[in-house]
């Protein structure tokens, strides 16, 4: 059996909106350590990065009328998932993370079923699930 070899190479960018714009940007700079890289202010848009991955995080046109994501009855991401280094760090994050008020732990560190991975799952600023995961 042959392989055959992806025609693409990973994740450049995630492009999320979100209520307040500020609020998000603030949460990836404030609680996951992520560098502002760009932004569009009239467009308005803010790039993020942790040095592998970029998120482009876009002003919702009107905040009040958005309509939060449903993961069990939206076609859409379901949530983003961001490695940890390694499952001691996944704790003292988490730990760090339950000490906000702009998120709520969904769970906290737990195995991955059998594989060996230990996982969380929270929201963030805009109703966004983020999966932080380590082994």
């Amino acid at each position: 059996m042959s392989e055959t070899q992806a025609k693409t190479q990973g994740v450049h960018h995630v492009g999320l909106t979100v209520p307040d714009l500020n609020a998000a940007c603030d949460f990836f700079i404030d609680a996951l350590g992520f560098n502002q890289v760009g932004d569009v202010p009239a467009y308005p848009a803010a790039f993020v990065s942790d040095g592998t991955t970029m998120i482009t995080l876009w002003q919702a046109e009107d905040a009040a009328t958005a309509v939060p994501f449903d993961r069990r009855k939206n076609i859409g991401l379901h949530h983003l998932a961001l490695r940890v280094s390694a499952a001691t760090d996944l704790e003292q994050l988490c730990a760090e993370l339950g000490t906000r008020d702009d998120l709520e732990i969904e769970f906290e560190p737990e195995n991955l079923g059998n594989s060996g991975l230990r996982h969380m799952m929270c929201r963030v600023p805009g109703n966004i699930r983020i999966e932080l995961i380590a082994a």
